[in-house]
């Protein structure tokens, strides 16, 4: 007969181990689930996928749930890093690997893509590695704000994508967009779909935003990856003699804030204007738009460092015009100072962090072409 608190207390202290502290899909801490089929330690979110794996995969709490001798040793034989070597033996260096931050279908897909699919086995070659890609989304139209049917087809041979506003590529695309400053972020809250996908690129020294989804899960991060595989092929191209652990970072990014302030104009005399802001940190760029949706910027800021110039502090301007909100944040530059206002005390406090974590940053070469370009625009 099983021992109840034995195999317990071999449980708790398997996941201790430093192979099975942290989930075996997405690296959250503390591991409080285990799939008792394949052998792996799993937090509460990505436990929630394996229960709809029932083919492959069947959890079990490790504190609440009976685990009786048979379960707990092949627990005990296994582990997160026996299942990593046969479940991510073949994982392209370009796939996304989620954490425990990022969205649900990426976590979900991840998961479905390791033990449903067998994807990183190295006997399956999948689509998104092909070289060529193609399919439908649904694009966010520029005029009414709806979203269309486009055919976009990614492709690493030129380096480019393109999408088309008829069934067919024969009366050409509607654009041609250049992988070289190409970049993919989820963002399901502000496209207001679980699968949504931001677009960016520079189109003649231009911040521009395509909005995109796909009903399926797996598209749409097939979609993400496809774009991460043509971004790693143009920078191997374009930088041969960097390793690929250099060229990780570049690949794709998220940014770092993102959210509503009001902004005045350059004599802090103009009425305040509440603006979407975006801060890339990897390119050190501060972008506003009239809202979260918008194709196009309305302008960018460049922020450098303390030794250049740059620095930044919570303010409360005095004699500003048609703010609503009370929380300043006083960013400097060389060439002028620039006034946001913040609904909240925190969204002050977190504008202020994020802004010193780009200040605080060594600038790269590349950031001094960036700053220039930014400052002939003005």
């Amino acid at each position: 007969m099983a021992n109840h608190d034995r195999n317990k207390k071999i449980l708790l202290d398997l996941v201790k181990h430093p192979d099975n502290s942290q989930c075996a899909d997405c690296g959250a801490p503390d591991p409080d689930w285990a799939s008792y089929k394949l052998g792996v330690f799993v937090c509460l979110n990505c436990s929630g996928t394996h229960r709809n794996l029932s083919t492959v995969s069947r959890v079990k709490s490790i504190r609440l749930d009976f685990w009786d001798d048979e379960l707990m040793e092949f627990m005990r034989a296994n582990g997160n890093a026996a299942a990593r070597d046969l479940y991510e033996r073949a994982v392209p260096p370009f796939y996304y690997r989620p954490q425990q931050q990022d969205c649900a279908v990426l976590r979900e897909q991840w998961i479905r893509a390791k033990y449903e699919r067998q994807e990183f086995t190295g006997e399956i070659r999948q689509p998104y590695a092909s070289g060529v890609f193609e399919g439908t989304l649904w694009k966010k139209g520029k005029d009414n704000g709806q979203f269309l049917k486009r055919r976009f087809i990614l492709s690493d041979r030129d380096f480019t994508l393109r999408y088309f506003t008829n069934d067919g590529p024969t009366k050409g695309p509607k654009a041609v967009i250049s992988i070289e400053t190409l970049n993919a972020t989820f963002q399901p809250e502000k496209i207001g779909h679980a699968h949504g996908l931001q677009i960016t690129y520079l189109q003649e020294d231009h911040t521009r935003n395509l909005f995109v989804y796909h009903e399926s899960g797996q598209e749409i991060v097939n979609w993400f990856n496809a774009i991460r595989a043509a971004r790693f092929a143009y920078l191997k191209t374009a930088f041969p003699t960097a390793s690929d652990s250099e060229l990780m970072p570049w690949i794709t990014r998220s940014y770092l804030k993102e959210g509503y302030m009001e902004k005045t104009g350059p004599m802090q005399r103009e009425p305040f204007k509440k603006r979407w802001f975006i801060l890339d940190s990897q390119e050190r760029k501060l972008l506003y738009f009239k809202t979260q949706l918008d194709a196009v910027e309305l302008g960018a800021v460049f922020i450098g460092t303390e030794s250049h110039g740059y620095s930044v502090r919570e303010s409360e301007p005095r004699g500003a015009r048609g703010n609503r909100w009370k929380c300043g944040v006083t960013v400097e530059t060389p060439d002028r100072q620039f006034v946001f206002m913040c609904e909240q005390e925190r969204d002050q406090r977190e504008w202020v962090e994020a802004f010193r974590q780009v200040i605080s940053k060594p600038m790269l070469p590349q950031d001094y072409n960036t700053e220039a370009k930014l400052r002939r625009k003005r």
